[in-house]
């Protein structure tokens, strides 16, 4: 996914459902394969989990735009599965409830220093990385409206 144009998805994803009051956004990345989220769910998105319309909203767009770009990808995400033909997302992605102060920091530290790992090597600074909410925290820079300090909920 180093293509911006599919981590748009995801922050259009995030507004839209922060917008709808049905999440609140703490903290992000999105990463060339993977993304880190700090959220909340507040409610249900029709029958859905909020989480749920995230997911299948997001790999609706990806399977568009790789049918538009037919450059053969989408056959890398085919699944043989009953309810579905394609998979963008990890099956049980990891979720760590945040009890405490302490390790809500941590996680968010992790979060925004992931685009900095040698593996990746995406920024200089966390709040260089332009899919990351780092510049929220360490410049005060709004550039994505939909993100809830972190700090507020302790």
């Amino acid at each position: 996914m180093h293509d911006d144009r599919y981590k748009d998805v995801i922050i259009s994803s995030l507004a839209h459902l922060s917008g709808k009051g049905k999440i609140d956004v703490f903290a992000f990345v999105v990463m060339p394969n993977h993304i880190h989220l700090i959220w909340r769910m507040n409610e249900m998105n029709g029958k859905e989990s909020a989480h749920g319309s995230f997911l299948k909203f997001t790999a609706h767009e990806f399977k568009k735009m790789q049918k538009m770009e037919n450059l053969g990808g989408l056959a890398s995400f085919k699944v043989e599965a009953i309810n579905k033909n394609y998979e963008f997302w990890q099956r049980d992605s990891l979720a760590v409830p945040l009890y405490s102060k302490k390790m809500a920091l941590q996680k968010l530290d992790y979060i925004h220093n992931n685009p900095l790992q040698e593996r990746w090597n995406l920024a200089a600074d966390p709040s260089d990385y332009k899919y990351s909410s780092a510049a929220f925290y360490e410049k005060g820079e709004n550039t994505f409206p939909f993100l809830k300090h972190l700090l507020d909920e302790f």
